[in-house]
């Protein structure tokens, strides 16, 4: 029930990132086709920030009015501006931020905050590094014992980001000083500083987060004032529906067009356009709403408005929302908690009055419990059950889980810190910013799970400090199962944002520091736009390997690192680099992917070699995580997310009704005009079985490639920059103009439908042709990118001077359009695919040909394809999209996009903020600890989910594999039949008839089918008597390759009563 309760809220909050990932992805790639290398420059020099406000006014309030002329890097900051958007951003960038505290769990908060850009970051700590702070504070060395740790790690945090100051201090918080901040954070400080403290910024609303990790536990505590402004709840698009009827009621009564859900939810707010008839609804206040189903919903008084005609878009317009936070006195006394792990709802008050007890703890003896240590563990819960009993708690004591955190409240993990240092850092973020909504107010979280049961507790003689770095963690585990961890093999795939995260983390926790080794691999160079949360690069680093750079960094946080780095990329082409040697060595994966394609490809390996599996990924402030463990749970490919909604070719072509699908539309013309096209030219000139090989392909396809080739290398190849603005006059005048004409000739702006509706109405939006105007700035841009791309292709020197184009544009005699008759426009993809579907025209392959140029003509041409690169801005590519989408956009009279928003949609980007990815690397390493451990049942292992912007935090006990059976025999995706050594076809059929009972009808390796009961007679005996191994080689045409040392076969079987049964696959291990 809590399993299901977890994934049912999940599925409201969260896309699945399986990459990022979308992840997830969430998404973060070994998956990338290719590396363009191009300089890029690297932020040098600080953000000048003019007219700030410096109003103690929290966040400004959230409020929107809030300007300043700053700029924001958007090559640096462009997947953090996705997830939190200008505003926000503008006004985290006037929040100074104090970070108290600079142990395992400050630094991650201080990383996380300067790669987020605020205006400037002050560290503050008077302890001094200690041996055991190596165990999780990243920017510590042995050489830093003894020294002041914000001191020592200053220089390195400031490094992250060149537009945040960041300043070390040293000296006592006094009032003067903390009045200075917008946020202050404090770690592990005692319960008088922050009672301290709070009072302080409480009473000049100054946002307060206090945080600390205790071995296992963690406790979160958030006061942001006593009117704080949430300008934007969950960071989610607003929702908008097209309407099919408004009533005039009291409550008038929306029904939105078929088939589109409105996605708003009871309590919001919308407001309306292009309403035709009631139009005092057009642009009116924001209304609330109510919901009555899917398709309609409830709005305030509308009896008095004019009778509704037709046509409008109900737009969801997000209202602020204002929270009252208690000071830390009051709210220690009635605390309100944010559930972590809906299977422990009854933690948090226990947790709370831990935390407070350990702080009387230390206070009496002077140091916290000894670790495992049972006469200190008894002395805290009579310590706790005393404090409850005076303060007139009437809550029962969870004796077991208070002892227990007893006994590891003096380690510190680096997974727990990398947790919740990435959701303080969004804490701050918010306060600092109005985006998403706060913790209210106490948050506690812990992993007792990694912990053995049973016999199997941990004694206190081996987790005595000895003076080692891993002294931290091993306060909580022993030495001995140190020792596990520095022996582990573990292949890391991708070196991004998680892939960083990840192996900073196994740094700190030294997994494969002595007889162990970890295996990184990312084909990636660092570009600029990973610099915001792939926090182990920096800008010198641009252009260099992202593997080899990550392993040279953590290698220097702990020297004793046994990594090795690589550059390949995963898939069947690196199978004889990853092959059965390299596997079979493996104790686990951890997969740091952006594609899904290659997390199914990583996901089969693992279930092939039996290796466990760490997945993860994020999608914003979304992030997911799956533990795959061999015999006990699904694997990753197990379940599928649904396929994205695409949109109907018909709605692309002629009746786009949103800015995405002008958008996919310019993105598909980009496409054709400028790569596909292209490619096809390139190829009949260098290869001389084109032709031939092109007449070979289905349907009417030899006609549109052939097509192509003419138009590229005849109708439409340039001599120079003239000709390539010519062109590009012309197509503006097709796309923009004709087509449209054509378009209202066929269906009239009055026309009905045969129900007596009319054409142009509900999704269907009346288009207007454009007129070209040379003093239109935006039919400028078009000419100017599509001319320059045009001349790109054919190697001719690009002109972009708009001036000159504006000159060469005025030149171009545009021939006149007259719309004909009988022309097929196709209204739905049902008519587009009778119209396509005709007989090949065999006399017009043949004309085509003719008109061809034979290949000496154009031996000199060159003909170069332009692969679409987004993060460019030289390129000219956005600059085609933007100007191609709002054009259209403008015929269809739907609002332009930005070219922020174009790059989103048209660019398939994936928003990543470094928060998120650094509590689901966190996650991930707890799940570590528990395969470390050798765990054999299903009930320690947790899949996450978190969303940090509601915030969002849910832990299902991971799916088992599901069970199936033949005969009496049961069996899951971890078992196979095993054969060793060569047999015959005949013989390999016969044995699983004598050994298993089992008819084999059909017989596979891959793609090839290697047997079948259907197959002709004559082929059957030829391959009966061959080994299975020459069978493969003469079925595939291909040689086996030297690494390959077993084949996979794929049965379909018949039982002795001749039905259909599900069997494992087959490893033939070759002799």
């Amino acid at each position: 029930m809590v399993t299901q309760l977890c994934v049912n809220l999940f599925t409201i909050v969260q896309h699945r990132c399986f990459g990022c990932v979308t992840d997830p992805a969430l998404a973060r790639d070994c998956g990338s086709a290719e590396i363009t290398v191009r300089p890029i420059e690297p932020p040098s020099k600080k953000r000048k920030l003019e007219s700030v406000s410096t109003s103690s006014e929290m966040a400004n309030n959230g409020s929107t009015s809030y300007s300043t002329s700053q700029e924001i890097d958007e090559g640096l900051y462009s997947r953090q501006l996705y997830v939190l958007g200008h505003d926000a951003m503008r006004r985290m960038a006037s929040s100074d931020v104090l970070i108290s505290g600079l142990g395992g769990l400050g630094v991650e908060i201080a990383k996380n905050v300067i790669l987020a850009g605020v205006k400037s970051v002050t560290l503050h700590d008077e302890a001094l590094c200690t041996i055991t702070d190596l165990s999780s504070q990243f920017y510590l060395t042995e050489a830093d014992v003894g020294k002041n740790r914000a001191e020592v790690c200053c220089q390195q945090l400031s490094e992250l980001n060149t537009y945040v100051p960041t300043r070390s201090y040293t000296g006592e918080l006094t009032e003067e000083f903390l009045k200075k901040f917008r946020v202050v954070v404090l770690t592990a400080s005692t319960l008088t500083e922050q009672m301290r403290i709070n009072e302080l910024t409480h009473a000049n609303n100054i946002a307060f987060v206090t945080a600390d990790t205790k071995g296992l536990f963690a406790q979160v505590f958030c006061d942001f004032g006593e009117e704080f402004t949430v300008v934007d709840t969950n960071g989610e698009p607003c929702a908008s529906a097209m309407v099919a009827s408004i009533s005039k009621d009291t409550e008038g009564l929306v029904t939105c067009v078929d088939d589109t859900r409105h996605g708003l939810e009871d309590g919001d707010y919308v407001t309306f356009s292009e309403v035709q008839g009631m139009t005092e609804l057009n642009g009116c206040k924001p209304m609330k709403v109510k919901i009555l189903g899917p398709y309609t919903f409830s709005v305030e008084d509308t009896s008095s408005f004019s009778e509704y005609v037709r046509g409008g878009i109900a737009i969801q317009v997000k209202m602020p929302k204002i929270l009252k936070f208690k000071s830390l006195k009051e709210a220690s006394k009635n605390p309100e908690y944010l559930t972590t792990d809906f299977a422990k709802f009854d933690y948090p008050p226990q947790l709370h009055l831990a935390f407070n007890t350990l702080h009387k703890f230390i206070d009496k003896s002077g140091k916290p419990p000894r670790p495992w240590n049972k006469e200190d563990a008894d002395n805290f819960v009579s310590f706790a059950k005393s404090m409850a009993e005076a303060e007139g708690n009437e809550l029962e004591v969870n004796v077991e889980l208070l002892e227990t955190f007893a006994k590891v409240a003096s380690g510190s993990l680096c997974p727990m810190n990398a947790t919740i240092g990435g959701i303080v850092a969004q804490e701050v973020m918010k306060a600092s910013s109005g985006k998403f909504s706060p913790i209210f107010q106490w948050l506690y979280f812990d992993a007792i799970e990694c912990l053995p049961s049973g016999d199997n507790e941990i004694k206190e003689e081996d987790c005595v400090p000895k003076g080692s770095r891993y002294d931290g963690q091993t306060a909580v585990f022993g030495r001995e199962f140190q020792e596990k961890l520095g022996a582990l093999k573990y292949f890391v795939v991708g070196a991004g944002a998680i892939g960083c995260e990840l192996l900073k983390n196994f740094a700190m926790m030294g997994v494969g520091a002595t007889t162990g080794q970890v295996t990184v691999t990312d084909m990636d160079l660092i570009e600029k736009s990973n610099l915001n949360r792939q926090f182990l690069f920096r800008p010198h680093d641009v252009q260099r390997p992202k593997s080899g750079t990550a392993a040279k960094v953590i290698k220097r946080m702990n020297p004793n690192m046994n990594v090795i780095s690589h550059e390949n990329r995963v898939g069947p082409d690196t199978e004889k680099i990853y092959d059965d040697q390299f596997f079979e060595k493996l104790d686990g994966v951890a997969n740091a992917l952006d594609n899904v394609d290659a997390r199914i490809y990583m996901d089969r390996r693992c279930v092939y070699y039996r290796t466990p599996l760490l997945e993860s990924g994020t999608l914003g402030t979304k992030g997911n995580t799956q533990v795959v463990v061999p015999f006990l749970t699904e694997s990753y490919s197990s379940s599928q997310d649904p396929p994205e909604k695409s949109i109907p070719i018909c709605t692309l072509k002629n009746f786009p009704n949103a800015i995405e699908h002008t958008l996919q539309w310019a993105r598909d013309n980009f496409e054709g005009l400028f790569k596909q096209a292209a490619e096809n030219a390139a190829q009949y000139l260098s290869d001389s079985m084109f032709i031939e090989r092109t007449l070979k392909l289905p349907g009417v396809q030899p006609v549109e490639v052939l097509e192509s080739v003419k138009v590229a290398l005849v109708d439409e190849r340039p001599e120079n920059f003239q000709d390539c603005v010519t062109w590009a006059r012309n197509h503006f005048q097709e796309q923009y103009s004709n087509q449209i004409r054509q378009l209202l000739f066929n269906f009239p702006p009055d026309q009905l439908t045969s129900s007596g509706q009319p054409f142009w109405s509900g999704p269907k939006r009346c288009p207007a042709p454009i007129s070209f105007s040379v003093d239109e700035p935006l039919h400028i841009d078009y000419i100017l990118a599509a001319a320059n791309l045009k001349a790109a292709m054919y190697g001719i020197t690009q002109n972009r001077n708009r001036k000159e184009i504006v000159e060469m544009a005025v030149k171009v005699k545009v021939p006149e359009f007259i719309p004909k008759s009988g022309v097929k426009i196709a209204v739905t993809d049902s008519q587009m695919q009778t119209n396509n579907g005709g007989s090949l025209d065999h006399d017009r392959i043949d004309q085509l040909q003719k008109d061809l140029p034979q290949l000496t003509e154009v031996k000199e041409l060159r003909i170069t394809p332009l692969e679409f690169e987004k993060d460019d801005d030289n390129n000219l590519h956005m600059d085609f999209i933007v100007a191609a989408s709002n054009l259209r956009a403008a015929n269809y009279k739907i609002p332009a996009a930005d070219r922020h928003k174009s790059k989103l949609i048209a660019g398939k980007i994936i928003p990543a903020i470094a928060t998120t990815t650094s509590v689901v690397a966190g996650l991930v390493c707890l799940e570590l600890y528990k395969l470390a451990q050798g765990f054999n049942t299903l009930t320690p292992f947790k899949n996450g989910f978190v969303n940090l912007a509601l915030p969002f935090f849910g832990f299902s006990e991971p799916i088992a594999a599901p069970k199936m059976a033949y005969y009496d025999k049961e069996w899951t995706l971890w078992d196979r039949f095993e054969i060793k050594g060569e047999l015959t076809l005949k013989e390999f059929i016969d044995y699983f008839k004598e050994q298993h009972k089992l008819e084999i009808t059909m017989l596979s390796q891959g793609v090839c089918m290697l047997y079948s009961f259907f197959m002709a007679k004559a082929k059957c005996q030829e391959r009966m008597g061959l080994p299975m191994s020459e069978v493969v080689k003469k079925v595939s045409k291909k040689k086996l390759e030297a690494h390959v040392k077993a084949l996979v076969f794929e049965l379909c079987c018949n039982d002795d009563d001749g039905n259909d049964v599900e069997v494992p696959y087959v490893r033939y291990t070759l002799p």
